[in-house]
């Protein structure tokens, strides 16, 4: 047996299309959200991935970030330097000295794993997204404009109040106490020399003094 269907209302011609037009009257009536870019800059959050930006100083050129790169976009080159010894007698030590670093953001996948690699905290997200270049050849950034974004960077959250004090801080004012006790002036001693003399010279006993003053000049034994 077949089933029986209700019967469908017939459509009226043109529904759907008032059904549209009533929509963009709604739309049209309600207060624009849109921000008027670049007038008015978006509110992006803290951790947005916009570039990457170079701390150079830390930079000790190990060439991790590069090698871990899975476009291999970073280029870096350096060459090494002869630091002569700190003391006297010590020994001569090579280090590496930063010539080049660039990242071709036409090839870079905003992955973060040469941030996230970097042992020396050199690299960080920078929020910074204007950076459109007409040729792609202009979008491989060398170290200067890498560093320009570096004070783009948020500030890091701030830590718990129970928190361990960061090894960072901790290592920076170590060192920047180190610095200041060397540039102490020196606290003056005694010459070895004053300090001899000083032990050779007799002390007088406190009761041949009192007796010295308790004896009588020689012209007042006759007067007497």
């Amino acid at each position: 047996m077949a089933e029986s269907h209700p019967p469908t209302r017939p459509r009226i011609p043109g529904s759907g299309l008032a059904k549209g037009l009533a929509v963009t009257l709604r739309t049209m009536t309600k207060k624009s959200v849109t921000a008027q870019y670049p007038d008015a800059q978006p509110d992006l959050p803290p951790r947005t991935r916009g570039v990457i930006g170079l701390f150079e100083e830390n930079c000790t050129v190990c060439m991790l970030c590069a090698r871990e790169c899975p476009d291999w976009c970073i280029y870096i080159d350096s060459h090494k330097e002869t630091v002569p010894a700190a003391t006297p007698g010590g020994r001569e030590r090579s280090r590496n000295v930063l010539d080049r670093f660039a990242i071709d953001f036409s090839l870079c996948m905003y992955c973060g794993i040469c941030i996230e690699v970097c042992p020396f905290d050199a690299l960080f997200w920078s929020p910074e997204f204007e950076y459109a270049e007409t040729d792609i050849r202009e979008l491989t950034h060398e170290r200067d404009k890498l560093r320009e974004w570096m004070w783009t960077v948020p500030a890091p959250p701030a830590l718990d109040p129970g928190a361990e004090e960061p090894k960072e801080l901790a290592t920076a004012r170590k060192t920047a106490d180190k610095l200041a006790a060397q540039q102490a002036p020196p606290v003056t001693e005694p010459h070895a020399d004053e300090q001899a003399r000083a032990a050779e010279q007799p002390t007088r006993p406190q009761g041949d003094s009192k007796q010295q003053t308790d004896q009588p000049k020689p012209g007042q034994e006759g007067s007497e």
